[in-house]
C-alpha cells in the first residue's frame, strides 16, 4: 500500500473514533458519570465525564460510520483508493472504544492529580486510539484484521496526535474549548 493510500485509509477508518470525543464537548453536560464520587481525595472522573456527552458522542461516531459506509463507493471510485465501509461492530467498537479511553484517560488523570483540562501528554492525544483499535478489534475481528494493517495502525498513532492539536487548537480558537490541548 502506498504511502499516501495508506494515510487516507488511517484518516477514514478512524473517523468514527476521532468524532466522538468533540461530539461529547458539544453536547455534554448533565449527570456525571462518577455521580460525584470520590476515590481518596479525588474525584472518580470529574464533571467533565456525563452520560449524554458518552451517549452523544457515541451516535455520533455510528452515525459518521453509516455515513462513510454509504459513502465508500462513491468516493473510492473518485479518489482511486479503496476507503473501508463499516460493519455495525466496527462502528460501534471504534465510537464507543473512543469514548472509553477518554473516559479512562480521565480516571488516570485524576489519580495523578491533575485538574480537569490539565495536560497529560500522550494520554490526552493517543487515549481513544488506544481503547478504540483493540475493542474494535474485539468485537469486527474480521474487519478490523482486513482494514488495519500494520501500515495502517503506525499511520493512526503519528497522524493521530497531530490532528489532535490541531483540532484542539481550533476549537480554544473558537471558543469551544477552555484549553488549547
Amino acid at each position: 500500500m502506498a504511502v499516501l493510500e495508506t494515510i487516507v485509509v488511517a484518516f477514514w477508518a478512524m473517523l468514527p473514533a476521532y468524532v466522538p470525543n468533540n461530539a461529547a464537548v458539544l453536547a455534554g453536560g448533565g449527570r456525571p458519570i462518577d455521580g460525584g464520587r470520590t476515590l481518596g481525595d479525588s474525584r472518580l472522573l470529574g464533571d467533565g465525564k456525563t452520560w449524554r456527552g458518552t451517549a452523544a458522542g457515541i451516535l455520533a461516531g455510528a452515525a459518521l460510520a453509516a455515513v462513510l459506509t454509504l459513502l465508500a463507493d462513491d468516493v473510492s471510485a473518485a479518489i482511486g483508493i479503496d476507503v473501508p465501509a463499516f460493519t455495525p461492530a466496527a462502528a460501534l467498537g471504534l465510537a464507543a472504544g473512543a469514548m472509553l479511553g477518554d473516559i479512562l484517560a480521565s480516571f488516570l488523570k485524576r489519580r495523578t492529580g491533575r485538574e480537569r483540562g490539565a495536560m497529560f501528554p500522550g494520554l490526552d492525544q493517543l487515549d481513544f486510539v488506544v481503547v478504540s483499535l483493540p475493542l474494535t478489534a474485539l468485537v469486527a475481528t474480521e474487519w478490523f484484521l482486513e482494514v488495519f494493517t500494520w501500515g495502517v495502525i503506525l499511520a493512526v498513532v503519528v497522524l493521530t496526535p497531530v490532528l489532535h492539536v490541531g483540532t484542539n487548537v481550533i476549537a480554544y480558537k473558537l471558543g469551544l474549548k477552555d484549553e488549547p490541548w
